[in-house]
């Protein structure tokens, strides 16, 4: 008894963590694509990729176009 017990709660647990994992990779990917378009012309994508995406995760926005409209996103703006 108490082995299916213990067996159905780690189940349990997995299910869980399967599915937080999935909503945080989630805004991953949303930053990623927005980043990608800002940074498509960068001379210096990777550096251009880490810090939009850093400002994307902590305020959930990327100014459009490939440069300027700081003024769009408060992390931009304020940083």
């Amino acid at each position: 008894m108490k082995n299916v017990c213990m067996t159905r709660l780690v189940f349990t647990l997995i299910i869980v963590a399967s599915l937080m994992v999935t909503t945080i990779m989630a805004g991953s990917e949303f930053c990623d694509s927005k980043c990608e378009v800002r940074c498509s012309k960068a001379g210096r994508a990777d550096r251009c990729l880490k810090y939009c995406g850093i400002c994307c995760e902590e305020c959930h926005c990327v100014p459009s176009g490939t440069s300027g409209n700081k003024d769009e996103c408060p992390c931009y703006r304020d940083k």
